[in-house]
């Protein structure tokens, strides 16, 4: 398991231990609204993560074929906005699930 992976979930694993007692303290609704916050920030995490994977692959793609580069850019593009798209209702969903 890499280094950052590992601080990674030892900092989620974290949060979800200073969390209970804030869920244990008013009732059912600090709980449901700690897990909608941490579920967008999941999917904060997931799409920030996405994005600079393409963007990353695409300047290397570029690098190594700089006569494709506006081909490579438009799908990078296209790829991008998809995910922000999901990632806008994943983010709509979770905050009216909350």
């Amino acid at each position: 398991m890499s280094q950052s992976l590992r601080t990674c979930l030892m900092t989620f694993g974290a949060l979800l231990a200073m969390s209970v007692p804030a869920m244990a303290a008013d009732g059912d609704t600090v709980a449901v609204m700690s897990t909608a916050g941490l579920g967008i920030g999941l999917i904060i995490l997931g799409a920030g993560l996405g994005i600079g994977k393409i963007g990353g692959s695409a300047v290397e793609a570029m690098a190594r074929q700089p006569e494709n580069s506006s081909n490579i850019q438009t799908a990078m593009i296209i790829a991008a906005a998809l995910i922000e798209g999901a990632t806008f209702f994943a983010i709509i969903f979770a905050w009216l699930a909350g």
